[in-house]
């Protein structure tokens, strides 16, 4: 008498028929196709014993169902990607769907294109542009302003603190008086072209100048010893009185020499007397 060789759930006897092994367990396959195939992660439809199965990580496909969730290729033997979000994708559109993405025209910068990478942040090189003038930085210098990019000239243009003498940006370094910036080559004495940056110099109507060319060319003279009165050294305070002016130790007494700075005076033919004096005139 031949063992009976039974299906493990319906019990037919599968002598001649085809059948499933499936958990040392030996199964019809209509019983299996009912009770034990794998579910499609795709279509949902159970993956039955006459169909080819493919699985990754715990989860099963028809052959036919396994395809880019993208561009629909069959990927059966083909590489592919298993996203977090359970999607499987061939590598192109992986990479086009999960890699970095240019920051300026938010498209995949696929891998071994031309980028520029700055502050963890990535742009197709044509894409990283000055925000002014519009143009690709490429491998120029460029500076930064909130979140926007200038090459160096615009920046400069729209950015940088204007001499005061010739109007053009100061790039660098530069002379600061009375508030405003300067070129350290525009900073000259405005007669003889002297630098002034770290000499002695004084301004005059909004022009600056050297200590000799002031005495020699703008300061006034003094009524009493007839030398410039630059405001430096012992010449720093003036005695002005109508159009005449005097060092304040020149301002004495034609006759006695008394010092007058801050006292009664008496002024005859362009002379100062002091009262006493100017009496015995």
């Amino acid at each position: 008498m031949t063992d009976r060789f039974d299906c493990a759930y319906c019990r037919d006897n599968l002598h001649g028929k085809k059948y499933v092994k499936k958990d040392d367990k030996h199964v019809c396959t209509k019983c299996f196709d009912k009770l034990c195939a794998n579910t499609c992660a795709e279509c949902k439809r159970p993956i039955g014993a006459d169909s080819k199965e493919l699985h990754h990580k715990n989860r099963y496909w028809h052959e036919d169902c396994f395809r880019c969730a993208k561009c629909y290729k069959p990927l059966a033997s083909e590489q592919f990607m298993a996203r977090d979000d359970g999607k499987i994708m061939c590598g192109k559109c992986s990479s086009r769907e999960d890699g970095n993405r240019c920051q300026g025209c938010y498209k995949v910068i696929m891998p071994g294109s031309k980028n520029v990478e700055y502050k963890n942040k990535m742009w197709h090189e044509e894409c990283f542009k000055c925000f002014d003038c519009n143009q690709p930085i490429h491998t120029q210098s460029f500076m930064t302003k909130g979140d926007n990019f200038y090459c160096a000239a615009c920046h400069d243009k729209k950015f940088a603190k204007k001499c005061f003498h010739c109007k053009q940006p100061i790039t660098s370094g530069g002379v600061s008086y009375q508030d405003h910036p300067w070129h350290s080559e525009c900073f000259v004495c405005n007669t003889c072209r002297k630098p002034l940056a770290g000499a002695r110099f004084t301004s005059h109507e909004n022009n600056i100048y050297c200590v000799d060319c002031f005495k020699t060319d703008v300061a006034k003279k003094c009524h009493g010893c007839n030398n410039p009165i630059t405001g430096f050294g012992r010449g720093t305070n003036v005695v002005n009185y109508e159009s005449f002016s005097w060092h304040e130790y020149c301002f004495t007494c034609k006759k006695c020499s008394l010092s007058l700075a801050n006292k009664r005076f008496v002024m005859q033919a362009e002379n100062v007397y002091c009262p006493d004096c100017a009496k015995k005139l």
